[in-house]
């Protein structure tokens, strides 16, 4: 079985739903109010282990209510948490609007996730890692400079990657304004590049190498979406599979995540998605 040890943040996600988003200023007065587990990286790890993968948390949560539900909902999807650290600072949440087009603006507010002391964690350095950039950037950066397997950084949300990162990163997930903010990613050795509704496209090098377009589908929501993708990909590559399967099913992935309206969408195995 594929092993992955995911590096990210853990969040309660309070999702407003709306007809539309409010502009500055304005208040809308028809929201529906959900509670649901969320943060990136504990979105990519439930989607990685319900792909079928073997898949460990690497974050931290607080000592309150949403804690206890956050592990429980790790550990529903499959998910390893005997290395989820528990801090004193609450559970990092998430402040989400989604409009009817499934459209989403979000505001994170990282608690817990800002005090993960990466000396705390006890791995196998051989074991590939998924990470993201929803927590301190000296954490990201400790999992790269110990592991010795691939380091697959989901470059989320944006921002300058120190040489480390670039050096130690062996596949680069990001989305068109993120690969518009880092241009050194064109010469990256393998980049995944989503494309929305257009799908998403694999550069080896700055060379497009594979593309896939989105399945068709109804898009309920688009908040989990991004790391499903990212959790497929790199389980499938983890796999051996090559460019042109991986990429096509990643983008089978995430189309079934915007049809799902829960930042951790229930996904089948990866098999599933092939073909």
């Amino acid at each position: 079985m594929t092993r992955l040890d995911v590096l990210g943040a853990i969040n309660e996600d309070v999702v407003a739903r709306v007809r539309r988003a409010p502009a500055l200023g304005e208040t809308v007065a028809d929201g529906v109010l959900q509670h649901q587990p969320g943060g990136k990286g504990a979105n990519q790890a439930a989607a990685a282990a319900r792909l079928g993968a073997q898949v460990r948390m690497l974050g931290a949560v607080g000592r309150d209510a949403a804690a206890a539900q956050m592990r429980a909902a790790l550990e529903s999807a499959g998910v390893d948490v005997s290395a989820v650290q528990t801090v004193d600072e609450p559970t990092g949440t998430a402040l989400i609007v989604v409009d009817e087009a499934g459209e989403n603006s979000i505001v994170v507010c990282p608690g817990a996730n800002a005090r993960i002391d990466p000396d705390r964690f006890e791995r196998d350095a051989a074991v590939p890692v998924l990470a993201q950039l929803e927590v301190d950037g000296a954490v990201v950066d400790h999992l790269a400079r110990t592991s010795t397997g691939l380091f697959a950084l989901n470059v989320s949300p944006a921002r300058e990657l120190g040489q480390l990162l670039w050096d130690r990163t062996g596949l680069f997930i990001v989305n068109e304004g993120e690969y518009a903010a880092l241009p050194r990613l064109a010469t990256a050795p393998l980049v995944a590049l989503t494309l929305g509704a257009d799908g998403a496209v694999l550069l080896r090098g700055g060379r497009r190498v594979a593309e896939a377009p989105s399945a068709p589908t109804s898009v309920v929501s688009t908040v989990g979406a991004g790391d499903a993708f990212a959790a497929a990909l790199t389980v499938a590559l983890l796999r051996g599979l090559d460019d042109e399967v991986a990429l096509r099913a990643a983008c089978a992935v995430g189309a079934a995540a915007v049809a799902d309206e829960r930042s951790q969408p229930a996904l089948a195995p990866l098999d599933a998605y092939l073909g």
